[in-house]
């Protein structure tokens, strides 16, 4: 509805941001995506979405369009962090599954200055990845940080059966799958990032 709006005014604004996620694309052990990777429509949050941005799409080029897709936002006070502190700061933490599903994340300072980026740069255009540009991590890797920035160890599973009763089936695969995301366009627009890597974002996020 606000797309539609917005097409019809007299005086459209110059620029229209949209935040979706890094679910548009396919999870995969292997696969590397980019902003020009197919994604789409084979489950639920893939094809939530490619609807999602479908709707928001405005006709014509009198407004500049920026899709942002974003990893998991990592932040104080909130977030997917927020719900798992606890037990890693009892040394009850630890991968999710088989803990080698990628796990895409961007701090929210970053997820903040890339769509400042995207309103003030104009030749920002299209499609950005909102995720980190430092070593892809899974989520191993990720338990193993945040463990470290807690000063905890992190090596106490949680089973991929225990997740989907806790969370139900669709909420699970968000868990437990993951993709290899790229900033590659991100990048190229000329966005310097505040917490490129995984350490510094943690640290900061729990102090």
């Amino acid at each position: 509805m606000l797309a539609s709006t917005i097409s019809k005014a007299p005086q459209p604004p110059k620029t229209w941001i949209l935040v979706t996620g890094v679910a548009y694309y396919q999870p995969s052990l292997t696969a590397e995506y980019d902003e020009d990777s197919p994604g789409g429509d084979f489950d639920f949050f893939s094809s939530l979405v490619t609807k999602w941005e479908a709707a928001a799409r405005l006709p014509g080029d009198s407004t500049r369009q920026v899709v942002v897709r974003s990893g998991v936002v990592l932040g104080r006070g909130g977030g997917a962090i927020s719900h798992m502190l606890l037990p890693f700061r009892l040394g009850l933490g630890g991968p999710i599954g088989s803990g080698h599903q990628f796990f895409p994340w961007i701090h929210i300072s970053d997820l903040v200055g890339i769509l400042a980026h995207a309103l003030e740069a104009r030749h920002v255009q299209g499609v950005l990845n909102g995720v980190a540009p430092g070593p892809t991590t899974t989520n191993a890797e990720f338990a193993q940080a945040l463990g470290a920035a807690l000063g905890r160890p992190a090596f106490i599973p949680l089973p991929s059966t225990v997740v989907k009763a806790i969370f139900g089936r669709e909420r699970a695969i968000m868990l437990l799958e993951g993709q290899k995301v790229v900033p590659r366009r991100t990048l190229a627009t000329g966005y310097q990032y505040s917490f490129p890597k995984l350490g510094a974002a943690l640290k900061e996020v729990v102090s």
